[in-house]
């Protein structure tokens, strides 16, 4: 099908904020590509420079082998976008939001109707936009986005400040989106999220991208132990330390007790023999090991 983006060391200054540092990848048609990093890493500036808001200073950045800056009248039919902080008119409801954002595109207010039906807020349509809430107004968002039936959609942190039922409704809708032929590109914080929505995802941190892969194929290179929990009290501490190999850790919190190995197979074939299975949990890597390996454990405001 094509590449739908294809960016080459692009660069993006503020002042002395290095805030895009030679960033480099592609993306290709229908794929649902993500874009992770700590505040300040870069994303959002990347996604203004794709969506033609910004400039960059360097590099180039195509869409559909086209470059969106300056704002290009070929392009913005063919994409939609979905900003960090949405802003609605004021006292109109949901079906006129939607219906003044179509009619910029030609589009007949019975097609822009329908895309609340796709987002499920045909029940909210005489709803002022101020009324509904916090995942509705995304949904809103994400409608507006779609309404033109663009070929590529970006999404800035979509579920953003989402309570986790809205967060995984939200999830629901934008698998849809993709299954139908929509290319995505996301930017979010939420590893779990970019695990279970994205194809393929980029790492930021400092203006660069620091890893490039699919979450499954990023988590496997993560030299990263196997966490083996058990209820406490159905080993002692003192056994569990002997069933550890070296380099293992034995950790107890005051309701489980947990062996990080990298032999997770030894470890519980062992406490299958002795019957300490109770409460039995075993986790592995995940993609929010692989972020916090790659940018560190620093809070940043």
């Amino acid at each position: 099908m094509g590449k739908a983006i294809v960016v080459q060391d692009l660069k993006k200054r503020y002042g002395d904020v290095q805030a895009v540092d030679g960033v480099s990848f592609e993306v290709e048609s229908g794929e649902f590509f993500g874009i992770l990093g700590p505040n300040g890493a870069g994303k959002t500036t990347t996604l203004e420079i794709l969506e033609g808001l910004r400039q960059a200073d360097s590099g180039s950045a195509e869409i559909f082998g086209l470059s969106p800056w300056p704002r290009n009248p070929r392009l913005l039919p063919r994409i939609g976008v979905q900003l960090q902080a949405s802003a609605f008119f004021e006292r109109l409801t949901a079906r006129e939001q939607i219906r003044t954002f179509a009619s910029l595109y030609g589009v007949s207010p019975a097609k822009a109707d329908e895309m609340l039906e796709v987002v499920g807020l045909a029940d909210k349509a005489n709803t002022p936009a101020e009324k509904l809430s916090g995942g509705q107004a995304q949904r809103l968002s994400i409608a507006i986005a779609l309404a033109h039936g663009p070929e590529l959609v970006f999404l800035d942190e979509p579920t953003a400040a989402l309570d986790p039922q809205a967060r995984r409704n939200l999830w629901d809708l934008l698998r849809e989106i993709n299954a139908a032929g929509r290319t995505v590109v996301l930017t979010t914080h939420y590893m779990d999220e970019a695990e279970s929505l994205c194809d393929r995802v980029a790492v930021m941190d400092h203006g660069k991208i620091l890893k490039l892969g699919s979450p499954a194929v990023l988590v496997r290179g993560l030299d990263s132990p196997t966490h083996i929990s058990v209820e406490l009290g159905v080993i002692s501490l003192a056994a569990a330390k002997e069933l550890a190999g070296p380099g293992d850790e034995v950790a107890e919190d005051g309701i489980s007790l947990t062996i990080a190995t990298r032999k997770p197979a030894v470890i519980l074939s062992e406490l299958a023999e002795r019957g300490a299975l109770a409460g039995l949990q075993v986790r592995g890597a995940t993609l929010e090991d692989v972020f916090l390996d790659l940018t560190g454990r620093e809070y940043r405001a």
